[in-house]
């Protein structure tokens, strides 16, 4: 039997994802499913750059803020979410596209990777919270285990990386898979030069928005800074603007901007990976483009 289809948005940060995809389930009567490892907690908005609700244009958006500030949230928990949010789409007679720019929440779902939860240790977990972040990396490489994008910043995800050697797997090992979806994926980028240019232009549009202040307001909320710090980027060196390690606005800028560039260069190494991306050329008509790519698949 044929698989249901599901249309997959993806791309580094800053290049039109979330619009394309608004664009695009118009068109086709979608929903969309957002995969962005942190628009799933609430609070986390100019920060994640998470889309607003005028921007959505009506178009219903699932799997945003759907976690508390803290809370642990895993790519398991949310293949099995975005699973039931596609299949709830399905069910309506409408088509899901899966939006975002993480990698691995992105093949957890398209690819059908199966999990095998190993246990979790206490104690080793104990040992671990206690290490910072750049300790549970320095673990990892020197074990040989290879980071990608969506874990070199994620503090569960490298501690549960560590509790997979501990307990005798091999973090390497190409996961089994069960596919869900016919899935066409689709991916959106510019040259290197015009990416710089749109992060350091974003960047400026969100401090002048007040993502300093969200990051504050999370902080006298009783967000622990462990937490905002493992988030990385944004709220990482927004935390040490705010704890005084970078004084100025003009140092933030300076050194949080070059951090966004190293991680959608990050991005862009992990997608291209993937030999079936269909890359739209968002100089041209990326709309019209994609279209034909959608029909096709849909009416196969």
């Amino acid at each position: 039997m044929s698989k249901p289809k599901l249309i997959v948005v993806l791309g580094p940060t800053a290049c039109g994802k979330s619009g394309l995809g608004v664009a695009l389930a118009k068109q086709y009567n979608g929903e969309i499913v957002s995969a962005d490892s942190r628009q799933v907690y609430r609070g986390l908005d100019l920060g994640t750059g998470k889309i607003t609700p005028e921007e959505m244009e009506g178009v219903p958006h699932h799997l945003l803020d759907v976690a508390r500030p803290g809370e642990q949230y895993s790519v398991a928990r949310f293949q099995q979410e975005a699973y039931a949010a596609i299949d709830g789409i399905l069910e309506r007679g409408r088509v899901p596209f899966l939006v975002g720019g993480t990698g691995l929440y992105i093949r957890a779902v398209s690819e059908g990777y199966v999990f095998h939860a190993a246990p979790p240790d206490p104690a080793l977990r104990v040992e671990l919270e206690a290490k910072s972040t750049q300790e549970l990396r320095d673990i990892l490489t020197r074990a040989g285990v290879e980071l990608d994008e969506d874990c070199f910043h994620n503090r569960p995800r490298l501690v549960r990386l560590i509790e997979k050697l501990q307990n005798g797997e091999d973090p390497h090992a190409e996961a089994e898979r069960d596919p869900h979806y016919e899935v066409l994926t689709l991916g959106v980028t510019y040259p290197r030069e015009t990416v710089c240019q749109r992060i350091d232009a974003r960047l400026e549009a969100r401090l002048d928005a007040g993502m300093v202040e969200e990051v504050r307001g999370l902080r006298e909320s009783g967000v622990r800074d462990e937490f905002l710090e493992g988030l990385g980027l944004e709220y990482r060196y927004i935390l040490h603007h705010l704890t005084g390690e970078l004084t100025t606005r003009e140092a933030l800028t300076e050194e949080l901007g070059r951090a966004i560039k190293r991680f959608a260069k990050r991005q862009v190494s992990w997608f291209k990976k993937d030999r079936d991306v269909h890359w739209l050329d968002m100089t041209a008509d990326p709309v019209r483009e994609a279209g034909k790519l959608i029909e096709e698949c849909l009416n196969k």
